[in-house]
């Protein structure tokens, strides 16, 4: 069976399989120190998340979470945040991967006693057809006789909506009635049936030119860059986004940390 980890050795922990295939929760040493008043632009989606969050922690009634939309918005960003806020309160990561979903209940078993509430996180969650971890995850959300563990939630980003790849040839599957009714056929609702166990969504989109710009200031200003050289960075910023086909947050950190290590290097020399 899978066994406790040291549980003060960290806020954070990630399952781990070994070649024997035993698993194990190895605490993450080194977490993300990434604060909600980081991340720009998306105040939306960060009420939603921050609200759900604070019910978990709170013991009040609370969802598991599917975070889609576009890549780079904040998705992973914003659940690194919420465990920097509320680890003080007891909140406590498990970060499993996609082909570890099958041991999902082995881990659930292990955490259901603690007194600590355990967000288990799936980062870039999505299944082909015929995965074993897809009914493994179905199954955890809403669907055993065993009732649901009140210290667990599953919060997890991808890039699709409904988790698994859509081709045109099921939009024949759908039936018409007579009466003008439309009802997707068998394949269709398989494929929703794994998202909508998710109680809540949240959805993020592309930034604008000026978004964009204000996630660059936020990171500059983050990691040291004099404010006198903002609006230098602009155009700089703009012809990077350029170059990689995307205004999103990843790209601006990216380009902050390229920038900051050209320009605070230099002025410390």
């Amino acid at each position: 069976p899978l066994q406790a980890p040291d549980w003060s050795a960290s806020v954070a922990y990630r399952y781990r399989k070994r070649s024997s295939g035993h698993g194990t929760l190895e605490p993450v040493r080194h977490v993300a120190q990434l604060g909600l008043q980081d991340l720009k632009e998306i105040d939306q989606q960060k009420e939603k998340i921050q609200r759900n969050t604070e019910q978990f922690v709170n013991g009040l009634p609370a969802n598991n979470v599917l975070l889609t939309g576009a890549r780079g918005t904040g998705k992973s960003s914003l659940i690194k945040a919420c465990l920097n806020n509320y680890a003080s309160r007891g909140l406590r990561l498990i970060e499993v991967d996609k082909d570890d979903l099958v041991d999902l209940p082995d881990i659930v078993e292990v955490v259901a006693a603690r007194a600590e509430k355990f967000i288990v996180y799936c980062d870039d969650l999505s299944f082909e057809d015929g995965e074993s971890g897809y009914k493994a995850l179905k199954s955890i959300l809403d669907g055993t006789v065993a009732a649901s563990t009140p210290n667990v939630l599953v919060y997890a980003t991808s890039n699709r909506r409904h988790l698994l790849p859509e081709y045109m040839s099921e939009n024949l599957t759908y039936k018409h009635t007579d009466d003008g009714e439309v009802h997707p056929g068998e394949v269709i609702e398989e494929k929703i049936s794994l998202s909508e166990r998710f109680g809540l969504w949240v959805s993020f989109y592309p930034f604008t030119q000026d978004e964009y710009l204000t996630i660059v200031t936020q990171w500059l200003s983050a990691l040291g860059v004099s404010p006198a050289l903002f609006e230098a960075a602009r155009p700089q910023a703009l012809v990077w986004a350029l170059e990689r086909g995307s205004r999103s947050g990843r790209v601006a950190h990216q380009f902050a940390r390229d920038f900051a290590g050209h320009h605070v290097g230099r002025s410390a020399a």
